[in-house]
């Protein structure tokens, strides 16, 4: 496994599942718990998922405007920044500055929510765009127990090729064409992100789910 490699961009998330100034969803990526959420001016966020207050899992708590509000004492933090803002049983403090949720880089292509690591400014990843072709429908994602590099394996084994500029994998499973977009979300849990020309709902969209719990099935007997 590719562990604390900053310099990936991981495909976390469908970004049609983050609703602006609304939910907060839970992610992975190389070991590292995120909060992933939206703020009411649209911007995407993936933070650490833990208040740096008390630890508390910013997953319990709520979007306010371009804030995110830990459900435990409510402190509020910016969107963007991280910076804490305002602790509600002190609305006159002054918040000190040092009071900072840690934030990641993010960028959305291919209709995904993509994150990197590195605390350092990221470079410009064009690349991702082409991750998924254009005009292309998701199929599903899915969940193996097991390590990135297996399911890589695996999809190589199965004919398709990775792409050297944004980390998807082209090809065929069972006939049906398909691109596949993996996540190490954790040591021995990985996600499967699948998409395909198959219209919704046709028999070949159908073909692919099957195919998909085929795969998912093959690879976890690794183990």
């Amino acid at each position: 496994m590719n562990t604390q490699n900053t310099a990936v961009w991981h495909p976390v998330a469908r970004s049609a599942d983050l609703r602006p100034g609304d939910n907060i969803v839970a992610g992975f990526a190389e070991g590292q718990e995120l909060a992933l959420w939206r703020a009411t001016d649209g911007t995407a966020q993936a933070w650490e998922n833990r208040c740096p207050h008390r630890s508390v899992r910013f997953t319990l708590g709520q979007v306010v405007d371009n804030h995110l509000a830990c459900a435990y004492h409510g402190w509020q933090y910016a969107a963007g920044s991280g910076q804490c803002t305002r602790i509600p049983a002190h609305p006159a403090m002054q918040v000190p500055r040092n009071v900072c949720a840690r934030t990641f880089a993010t960028a959305e292509a291919a209709g995904m929510l993509w994150v990197r690591l590195s605390p350092e400014a990221p470079p410009a990843a064009p690349a991702l765009a082409d991750a998924v072709p254009a005009g292309w429908h998701f199929c599903r994602t899915l969940t193996v127990n097991m390590p990135a590099d297996t399911v890589r394996a695996a999809l190589a084994q199965r004919g398709l090729i990775a792409e050297a500029a944004s980390g998807a994998w082209r090809g065929q499973l069972d006939g049906v064409a398909a691109a596949a977009l993996v996540l190490d979300a954790q040591p021995r849990l990985a996600f499967v992100h699948l998409w395909t020309d198959a219209a919704p709902g046709s028999l070949a969209m159908q073909a692919l789910h099957t195919a998909a719990r085929s795969l998912r099935a093959g690879i976890e007997a690794l183990g």
